[in-house]
C-alpha cells in the first residue's frame, strides 16, 4: 500500500515531519519499505509551447522541435518522441538544471544538430506514468512558467507500507490517518460529502436482487445522469500515479480514488448497456463465461459470485472485476454506480483459482466495511458531481444479505498485562483502543469493546490485546527475561555421546547407517562367528539375522565404495548390535556400538583414532593389547581397554580386517578397524579433566628406538616412557619396523619425547639424566633393547 503525506493531512493535522511519520507508521505495525520524496528537483524546468516540428535531416528516430521557452524566439530540442503537435505546451528542462533522477541538462549534438535542452515525459519528471512520450500540459499556462506552478505540484513524500493480512484497515488512506492520528494524539475526521439530488429517484431506474444472501451480505447502486466522460484533474492523476494507478478516465479515477481514499471497492456501469437496468447477484453457473474487462474470457464454476444484469447475463465478477460489457466509454452519459459487502473467503477463492488478482479483490479478502458503503457512495457522487457535472438521482436500490454477526469482546486488563508484559488499567487500554473506534463499556473491572466494523480481523480478545500493544508501543513494552525453567537439554552422557560424532566428523569420517539386519551366511563372509539370532518374521528372508557385529555393513559399505573406483573411504557408524541373550534374560543383549573403518589404511591409524577418541571422553588408561581377533588380521588385532574396577576392562577390538575377508568382497587395499562398546566406554571411569600449566621454558626432542617382542604393545611403551621421568612432557610414536635387521619375533618401535622443565631451562646433565632414565624403564619393564 502506498499513500502520501498530503492525502494523509487533509485527513489529520499531521506535521512535515516525514521521519517522525515513517517512524511512527512502522511502529504501529505497518512497516515503511521505502519512502520517496517527489515534486522536487523541477528548478529550470519550465513550460515551453511547440512552434515546429521537422524530420532530423540524419536520424529517423529522432526529430526536430522549436519551441517558445518563454521568451518568444524559437529554440532548438533534439526528441525521440513523435506525440506531440504545433502548439502544444510542453515540459522543458534547461540547460543547467537537473531533473529527478540526477541527469543535468547540457547543450549537445545529436547527429549534428544540436540540442538546447530536454523535453520530459512523465516518468522523467518523476510523475509516474508513460515513458514513450512527451508529457503534455493542459492548455493556460504560459510559456517560461515553472512547471511546479503550472502543475500546482508542491514537494510531497510517499510511503510503501508493508500491509499485513489482519490490517484490512490499512488498505486505505483514511485506515492508515485514523492509526497514526491515535498515536500522535491528533484529532481525525473522515470526510463528509454532501450531495445534491435530482430528478426521477434512483429506484425508477434500478433494482436489485441478491440471490446468494450468504456471498453477498449488501449491495446498493446508486444512478447518475448527464455525465461527461473526460479527463480527471491533474491532481487526481498525479495522487492515483503515485500510488501505482494508472489514470484513464474521470470516471473510472473517481472510482480508483474512492477505493483509494476511503478502500471501499466500486464499480460504475454505463446505465444503458446494462440490460433491464438492474442487478441480480447469484452464484455462477457450472461452466457459464464472461468477458472480463481485461478481454479475458473467464470460465466459472458454482463457487463463483457473479453480478448480472437485469437480463440475468453476467456483467462482473462479484469483488474481482467487471465485464467489459457494461464499460464506462466516452460516449457514457448515465452510470449506474454499485457498491457492496461480498464474503472475503468467496472472493479469495475465486481469485485463487482464476489467477485473477485485483486492487478490489486485494480488500474485499481482508474484508471491507458495510457500513462505509453509504459514505463512499456519497464520496464518489460527490466528485462524479464537481468534475463530471453528474446529476445524482435521489436514494438507491439496495438488497440486503447475510453480514457477520458482532458481539462485544470481553477484555480483561490482567489478561492483557499477562500476554504484554505491562501494567496496564482499564483506563489505560480503552485510551489505546477508542481513538480508533473500538467502543469500551466497563463491566466488573473489565472492559467490553465493540469492535467497528472497519475491522473484520479482530475477533478474539487476543485481538484486542494485539491494538492495546500496537497503540501503547512495542518499544514501551519492557524487556524481561522469561523466568520460567527451561525445560529438556542434554544430559551428560548424551553430550559426550553427540560430543563422539563431532569428533569424528571433524577427524573427515563420512556417517554410514547400514541396515542392522543381515542375510544368512553374511557372518561366516566376515570371518564372524556363526550362530546370530535370526528373526521369526523377518520382512525379506535376505534380511533375516540381527547383527552382533557392525563389521559387515561397513564391510560391504566398503566393498560397493570400491566396485564403484572410490577407494580410500573412512567411514563410522554408531548402531546397536544384538548378542545372545545370558541366562536368565529373554530379549537379546542389545548394545550400542561405534565402529570405524579407514580403507587404505593400517593398523595404527585404527589405534591413534582409538586414543583420540579416549582423549575425547577422557577414558581412564586407555591401552591395547595384542589378541586374535575374529573377523581381522591374525597378527594385526587387538583389544582396546580402559581401567575398570578390577583392573584393565576390554571395551572392543582394533587392528585390520583380514585379508580374506576383504578380497571375499572384492576390496584390494588393506583396511583399518576400530570397534567400541559405546555404552561402557561413556559409562566408564573418567580421568580428570584439569590440564597441566603451559612451560614458558625451551624443549629438547629425544628420539629412542626400541627392540621389542611382537607381543609388547606400543602403548604400553608409551606409557613406560612417560612416567620415567618428570622431564618428559610428550610422547609420540612415530614408526614401526619389522625386518632382517630386528630379531625374529620382534619389532623395532621409534618414539619421539619432548623433554621440558616447568620453571627453568633443562641442562645437559638434566636431559642424559632423564634420557638414561627412559631407556632403563623400558628395558626393565618390557624386556627391551635399545637400538643404535
Amino acid at each position: 500500500m502506498k499513500v502520501l503525506l498530503s492525502w494523509l493531512q487533509e485527513l489529520a493535522p499531521f506535521p512535515d515531519d516525514p521521519e517522525l511519520i515513517g517512524d511512527t507508521l512502522s511502529d504501529l505495525g505497518t512497516p515503511v519499505e521505502a519512502m520517496e520524496r517527489i515534486g522536487e528537483g523541477w528548478d529550470g524546468i519550465v513550460v515551453a509551447r511547440v512552434l515546429d516540428l521537422r524530420p532530423h535531416p540524419d536520424a529517423d528516430r529522432i526529430q526536430l522541435v522549436d519551441v517558445d521557452p518563454g521568451d518568444g524566439g524559437p529554440l532548438q530540442i533534439g526528441c525521440g518522441a513523435f506525440n506531440m503537435a504545433v502548439g502544444d505546451l510542453v515540459p522543458l528542462a534547461t540547460i543547467g538544471s537537473t531533473v529527478p533522477g540526477g541527469l543535468r541538462i547540457e547543450r549537445r549534438k545529436l547527429r549534428g544538430e544540436w540540442s538546447n535542452g530536454m523535453l520530459c515525459s512523465s516518468r522523467e519528471l518523476g510523475l509516474g506514468g508513460d515513458h514513450a512520450g512527451i508529457r503534455i500540459l493542459e492548455p493556460g499556462a504560459a510559456p517560461g512558467t515553472s512547471l511546479a506552478e503550472a502543475l500546482g505540484v508542491a514537494p510531497d513524500v510517499l510511503y510503501e507500507l508493508e500491509v499485513n493480512p489482519n490490517r484490512p484497515d490499512a488498505m486505505s488512506v483514511a485506515g492508515i490517518a485514523r492509526d497514526l492520528a491515535a498515536r500522535l494524539h491528533l484529532p481525525f475526521a473522515l470526510p463528509e460529502p454532501t450531495v445534491a439530488t435530482a430528478g426521477a429517484p434512483a429506484g425508477s431506474a434500478t433494482t436489485v436482487e441478491v440471490l446468494a444472501p450468504e456471498l453477498c451480505g449488501r449491495f446498493t447502486a446508486w444512478v447518475l445522469r448527464d455525465v461527461t466522460v473526460g479527463t480527471s484533474p491533474e491532481w487526481m492523476q498525479r495522487r492515483l500515479t503515485a500510488l501505482g494507478m494508472r489514470p484513464i478516465n474521470a470516471l473510472v479515477d473517481i472510482s480508483n480514488y474512492v477505493m483509494l481514499e476511503l478502500g471501499q471497492p466500486n464499480h460504475p456501469y454505463d446505465l444503458h448497456r446494462v440490460a433491464g437496468g438492474g442487478f441480480r447477484v447469484r452464484r455462477a453457473r457450472t461452466g457459464e463465461g464472461l468477458v472480463t474487462l481485461d478481454d479475458v474470457e473467464r470460465t466459472l464454476t458454482r463457487d463463483d459470485l457473479l453480478i448480472c444484469d437485469g437480463d440475468d447475463r453476467a456483467v462482473g465478477i462479484a469483488g474481482i472485476m467487471g465485464g467489459a460489457a457494461g464499460e464506462i466509454s466516452e460516449s457514457t452519459t448515465d452510470v449506474l454506480l454499485e457498491m457492496a459487502w461480498f464474503s472475503p473467503a468467496a472472493v479469495s477463492r475465486t481469485s485463487r483459482r482464476l489467477g485473477l488478482r485485483s486492487e478490489a479483490s486485494a480488500r474485499f479478502e481482508k474484508g471491507c466495511d458495510p457500513e462505509g458503503i453509504d459514505r463512499a457512495a456519497r464520496r464518489f457522487c460527490q466528485l462524479a458531481t464537481e468534475i463530471c457535472g453528474a446529476v445524482v438521482a435521489p436514494g438507491s436500490a439496495r438488497a440486503q444479505g447475510d453480514l457477520p454477526s458482532r458481539a462485544p469482546v470481553r477484555v480483561r486488563p490482567a489478561r492483557v498485562n499477562a500476554l504484554l508484559g505491562t501494567d496496564l488499567t482499564a483506563d489505560h487500554i480503552r485510551d489505546q483502543i477508542e481513538p480508533i473506534g473500538f467502543a469500551c463499556a466497563p463491566v466488573e473491572g473489565d472492559l467490553d469493546v465493540m469492535v467497528p466494523t472497519w475491522r473484520p480481523d479482530t475477533t478474539t480478545e487476543v485481538d484486542v490485546v494485539e491494538e492495546v500493544a500496537r497503540h501503547w508501543g512495542y518499544r514501551a513494552i519492557p524487556i524481561r527475561q522469561l523466568s520460567q525453567p527451561r525445560s529438556g537439554g542434554l544430559t551428560a552422557r548424551q553430550a559426550r555421546r553427540r560430543g563422539v560424532r563431532r569428533l569424528l566428523a571433524g577427524l573427515g569420517l563420512a556417517e554410514c547407517l547400514p541396515l542392522p539386519f543381515l542375510a544368512p551366511g553374511q557372518l561366516e563372509a566376515c570371518g564372524l562367528p556363526p550362530g546370530g539370532i535370526e528373526l521369526l518374521n523377518p520382512m525379506v528372508a535376505e534380511e533375516s539375522v540381527l547383527r552382533p557385529s557392525l563389521l559387515p555393513g561397513l564391510v560391504q559399505a566398503t566393498a560397493l565404495n570400491a566396485a564403484r573406483r572410490r577407494p580410500g573411504v573412512a567411514l563410522f557408524e554408531i548402531g546397536h548390535v544384538f548378542g545372545v541373550p545370558p541366562p536368565g534374560q529373554v530379549l537379546p543383549d542389545e548394545r550400542e556400538h561405534l565402529a570405524v573403518l579407514l580403507a587404505g589404511r593400517e593398523a595404527p591409524a585404527a589405534v591413534a583414532t582409538w586414543l583420540v577418541l579416549a582423549d575425547q571422553l577422557r577414558a581412564e588408561a586407555p591401552d591395547v593389547e595384542n589378541a586374535e581377533v575374529p573377523g581381522l588380521h591374525p597378527t594385526r588385532a587387538g583389544r582396546v581397554l580402559v581401567a575398570g574396577p578390577d583392573g584393565a576392562t576390554p571395551v572392543g577390538t582394533v587392528g585390520e580386517v583380514d585379508p580374506a575377508v576383504l578380497a571375499g568382497h572384492g576390496v584390494e587395499e588393506r583396511v583399518a578397524w576400530l570397534e567400541v562398546d559405546l555404552g561402557a566406554l561413556l559409562d566408564g571411569r573418567r580421568r580428570s579433566g584439569a590440564f597441566r600449566p603451559v612451560s614458558r621454558f625451551p624443549s629438547s626432542d629425544v628420539d629412542l628406538a626400541f627392540e621389542v617382542p611382537e607381543a609388547t604393545s606400543a602403548i604400553a611403551v608409551e606409557r613406560t616412557l612417560a612416567g620415567a621421568s618428570p622431564l618428559v612432557w610428550s610422547v609420540r610414536l612415530f614408526d614401526v619396523f619389522r625386518g632382517a635387521q630386528v630379531a625374529e619375533g620382534c619389532r623395532s618401535l621409534a618414539y619421539t619425547l619432548r623433554l621440558q622443565a616447568r620453571d627453568h631451562t633443562l641442562t645437559d646433565e638434566e636431559m642424559a639424566a632423564a634420557r638414561a632414565a627412559c631407556i632403563a624403564a623400558v628395558e626393565r619393564a618390557h624386556h627391551a633393547v635399545l637400538r643404535g
